[in-house]
C-alpha cells in the first residue's frame, strides 16, 4: 500500500483566541488542552506507518516555531514549505500538490494544524476508509455528525448505502 502524504496547514493570524493567541504566536502553537500544542498533536496523529513524513505549509514568521515544536516531539523528518505571503487555503494546498507531483500516485491528505481530535485511532480509521475511496478516484472530505441544528453553517447531504463502508457519497451541500 502506498503511503498517505499528510499536508498540514499551519497558517493563521492568531486573532480568534486573543489574548492567549496572538499574531506572533497563533493558537496552533499554544498548549491549550494539555502539554502539547494543537500542532504537535496533529503531527502525532500522522506518526504512523500508513503515513509519509508530513509537509507543513506555513509562513515565514512561523518557520522556526514549526520546526522547533516538531523536533521537540521527535518529528524531525517534516518538510516545511514557506508561503511568501498568506493567501488562505487553496494556494497552500496547490503548493503542496505541486511538491508531490514528482510522485504521480501520491495520495494527499490535507489537515489543519489546529483541530482537537479526541480519538486519533478513530480518525486514522476514517482516513484509511477515505483513502480507499480516494484511490478509486473519489474526492474525499471528512466531517463530524452534527449534534444540533446550526443556522450559521450548511451541511452535506449524503447518499447511503455506500460502496466504501462507512464512507458516503455527497449528494449536495445544503446551506
Amino acid at each position: 500500500m502506498d503511503l498517505i502524504h499528510p499536508v498540514i496547514l499551519c497558517g493563521g493570524s492568531g486573532t480568534r483566541l486573543w489574548p492567549s493567541s496572538r499574531q506572533a504566536f497563533p493558537k496552533q502553537f499554544i498548549s491549550l488542552l494539555g502539554d502539547e500544542s494543537l500542532y504537535q498533536a496533529t503531527l502525532r496523529r500522522f506518526a504512523r506507518p500508513e503515513f509519509d513524513a508530513p509537509l507543513i505549509v506555513t509562513g515565514e514568521p512561523f518557520r522556526f516555531l514549526a520546526r522547533e515544536q516538531a523536533e521537540a516531539i521527535g518529528q524531525d523528518d517534516t518538510t516545511i514549505i514557506l508561503e511568501p505571503e498568506g493567501r488562505d487555503t487553496a494556494p497552500a494546498i496547490l503548493t503542496a500538490a505541486l511538491m508531490l507531483r514528482e510522485t504521480p500516485d501520491a495520495l494527499m491528505l490535507v489537515a489543519p494544524s489546529d483541530h482537537m481530535i479526541d480519538d486519533p485511532d478513530a480518525f486514522v480509521s476514517a482516513v484509511l476508509v477515505g483513502a480507499e475511496a480516494a484511490r478509486s478516484g473519489q474526492l474525499v472530505t471528512f466531517g463530524i455528525a452534527p449534534d444540533r441544528p446550526e443556522t450559521g453553517v450548511g451541511y452535506l447531504a449524503l447518499e447511503y448505502p455506500s460502496t466504501f463502508g462507512s464512507a458516503a457519497a455527497v449528494i449536495s451541500f445544503v446551506d
